[in-house]
């Protein structure tokens, strides 16, 4: 019987596009573990999408995952079945346009062959406490990046 874990995610970024962050928490029984990241130029469906991805991958095992995330583009891809179509087209929309962030669906996608998912979609900045400390963890992130890249910069222009 596979492990049931839940699994909290957000996505942010300082302008669209800019400096983003992505931050999760996954839950086994009582145990909690929280991640965050950042990246220096992207946007938000790409961190929202890639907090999902890293919390995936730090499963050690094939899981039973409660993913829950207020990011309407991660969630309503499964829960609509845009993927299916998607991969089925070659990621491309109904529209015959090219899917934005192929790189991160198709491990998405891959992702969810290895675990059993499910998504909840869940009301942003409102009062779900995780999905709050998520948002704070992924901001939290820019910022320092944001440190990281003003430090290099100062450093670049003095030589």
């Amino acid at each position: 019987m596979k492990k049931s874990v839940i699994l909290y995610t957000d996505g942010a970024c300082s302008g669209n596009p800019g400096i983003g962050g992505y931050a999760g928490i996954l839950i086994y029984g009582k145990v909690e573990r929280e991640y965050s990241g950042a990246d220096a130029q992207t946007t938000n469906n790409r961190m929202e999408v890639l907090a999902v991805i890293e919390g995936l991958k730090r499963l050690k095992e094939p899981c039973k995952v409660d993913i829950f995330s207020d990011s309407a583009y991660t969630v309503n891809a499964f829960l609509e079945g845009w993927i299916y179509g998607w991969k089925k087209n070659g990621w491309k929309k109904a529209d015959g346009k090219a899917v934005q962030n192929v790189d991160l669906w198709e491990e998405l996608y891959n992702l969810t062959k290895i675990h059993e998912i499910t998504f909840h979609k869940v009301a942003g900045h409102a009062d779900n406490e995780r999905n709050n400390r998520c948002d704070g963890l992924a901001r939290a992130a820019i910022k320092e990046l944001r440190k990281t890249l003003s430090v290099l910069d100062e450093e670049q222009s003095l030589d």
